[in-house]
Order: C-alpha cells, then sequence, then structure tokens
C-alpha cells in the first residue's frame, strides 16, 4: 500500500513536533504520504512504536550533512526543526538548520516546511534596553536563532513553507509555568504577560497542521508563513479554564518580567524575555496566528479546555 505514497522525512520524529506529524501522517491511511522518520537513536522506544505504526526508521543526526542527505534524498516532502532546549547553543542551532536546508536542496525535495519563529532583534533593535541581551547577541534565542534560519532556506531558493508555532498548552506541565498547589488546596498559576494575549495550541496537533500544508502542496503553500494557534488567551483567561477543569480554585498572578528572571528553574531568562515580547508586541505576535487559518488546516485541533479535559490527570500530577 505505501510503495505508490510520498515519502515524508521527518526531522526530530522521536520528538514532540516531529513526533505529531509522524503520527498524524500515519493516522491518515488513506492519505498519499507515508513517513520517513528521522532520528538518532533508531532503537529507541519512540522509535520503535512509530516503526509499528508504519513509519520507516532512519539514523540521521541533524548535525551530519552526509546522513541528512540521505536521508533525504527520494523523499517528496521534509519537515525540518531544531530544538534549543536540547542544548542551548544558538551556534550548534544555526548550524543545525543550515545543514538542514543544504541537505533538503542537494536532494532535491519538492516541498520543505519548515518551524521557526520571529527574530525578535528585527522590533527590538540593540538601543533598546526593555530586556537584557542573552547569549551573547539574542533577545529571545530560542526564536531569534529560528528567525535568523529562514534565511538559509529563502536563499537556497527551496519550495519551503514556514510555520510559526505558538505558546504550547503542554508547556503548563513543565518550566515551571503549571499551576503550583498550596497548602489549603488551591492553586497558584504565574504569568508575566499581564492583560495581553497569548496565542496557544498543543504540540500534538500542530502535526496535523504540517500534514495539512503537505497535503495542499508547494503549489499553493511554497514562499508562505503560516502561523498557528487553536485561541488567543489572556491570563486571566487561561485560568478560569483551568479553574473550570481542575474543579480546583486557581489564582491568577501577573509579575514583571525582571521578577520572573530570578526564577530558580534552567530557562528562566529565555522564557522572562520569550513573554516580555509576547507582552510587548502582543499585537504583531497574535496578527500572524490565525485561529481560523489553523483549524482549516486540522479541523481536529484542540482548544485550551478540550485539551486540559484529556491531559487533567497529567497536570494534576505535575502541580
Amino acid at each position: 500500500m505505501t510503495m505508490d505514497k510520498k515519502i515524508i522525512a521527518v526531522v526530530g520524529a522521536t520528538g514532540e513536533e516531529g513526533g505529531s506529524l509522524a503520527r498524524a501522517i500515519l493516522a491518515d491511511t488513506q492519505g498519499g504520504f507515508t513517513v520517513r522518520a528521522l532520528t538518532r537513536k533508531p532503537g529507541s522506544e519512540l522509535a520503535r512504536r512509530l516503526a509499528k505504526l508504519g513509519a520507516e526508521v532512519v539514523a540521521a543526526d541533524v548535525s551530519d550533512a552526509k546522513s541528512l542527505k540521505a536521508a533525504f534524498t527520494g523523499a517528496h516532502g521534509a519537515f525540518c526543526v531544531t530544538s534549543y532546549w536540547e542544548k542551548p547553543d544558538p551556534e550548534r542551532e544555526l548550524a543545525q538548520a543550515r545543514t538542514q536546508a543544504h541537505a533538503a536542496k542537494e536532494a532535491g525535495v519538492a516541498h520543505v516546511i519548515w518551524s521557526t519563529q520571529e527574530d525578535t532583534r528585527r522590533l527590538i533593535p540593540p538601543e533598546d534596553k526593555r530586556m537584557p541581551m542573552l547569549k551573547g547577541h539574542y533577545r529571545v534565542p530560542q526564536f531569534d536563532v529560528k528567525g535568523a534560519s529562514d534565511a538559509y532556506f529563502s536563499g537556497l531558493d527551496l519550495p519551503v513553507t514556514f510555520v510559526r508555532t505558538s505558546f504550547s498548552w503542554e508547556n503548563l506541565l513543565s518550566f515551571g509555568l503549571g499551576g503550583k498547589r498550596n497548602t489549603d488546596g488551591t492553586f497558584d498559576f504565574v504569568l508575566p504577560t499581564e492583560d495581553q494575549k497569548l496565542p496557544g495550541i498543543a504540540t500534538e496537533d500542530v502535526g496535523g497542521c504540517v500534514h495539512g500544508i503537505f497535503q495542499r502542496g508547494p503549489e499553493a503553500w511554497a514562499g508562505r508563513t503560516v502561523g498557528l494557534a487553536s485561541e488567543h488567551l489572556t491570563g486571566e483567561e487561561i485560568t478560569r479554564t483551568l479553574k473550570q477543569v481542575l474543579g480546583q480554585e486557581v489564582r491568577f498572578h501577573s509579575m514583571e518580567p525582571e521578577v520572573y528572571r530570578t526564577f530558580n528553574f534552567p530557562g528562566a531568562p529565555e522564557l522572562a524575555n520569550m513573554f516580555q515580547f509576547m507582552r510587548d508586541f502582543s499585537s504583531e505576535y497574535c496578527a500572524v496566528r490565525d485561529p481560523g487559518l489553523t483549524r482549516e488546516l486540522n479541523p481536529q485541533v484542540q482548544s485550551l479546555a478540550r485539551w486540559l479535559e484529556r491531559n487533567k490527570a497529567r497536570f494534576v500530577r505535575a502541580a
């Protein structure tokens, strides 16, 4: 059955975004694509699960141009992504993005989708002192590196679609963002965005959206930038949803990013700058993340309330 299907090579297939795409394609048994799952650890449990679902699992490393070109060869499409949080090294991430772009070009991939973000330095010039520079040259390193890497893909004249994701609902389970249980049974929820809207989406739904773009093809989508979000919510609105679904008292606390930067968990400075960017440039950030278009690409995309209902037990355990 898969002989006539076009291959989509998925970078990071055992990760969050790549994994969600691989599962979305494999779940569409009547669709025209099959998955080539790229991973550094083809023998891992996650890789074996994908293989059982029908994926072709191959060993490839985004830092190894030769393995990446081989993995892209023969593929119709390629999903390219980097992970800042795996090892917070901007120069390493830039090199990985460049390697993916050149491998896709050399392999003749017909449609590339690059998971990216804004380069916030285009809106916050060096003389602007509202937030500190991090890692030497970056305002929001986990965004800026991806935005800067867009040039690698566009500069090679690739048939590329740029996809910008939003705040992940799954982040509520990690990075110190989930509600904290107090001795009286209530929860405290902290988000340094004041009353500004925050676009969000479940990472598990991103794959369905990317699958939708691949289905529509490069003729309609090459050269376009697509922002994904299931809805735009303020911190108060997120808190009300948490309260309704969890059946617990949840209190929202807004704070200045300067305070958030002092929190004692890995990545606090990067997240503080990220939230400040989302707060200070909320209109620009929200404008390019269209819930209507997101649902056109993936009609099954979940609201925060629906995602919480499905993950309620996980959220309570994490609190």
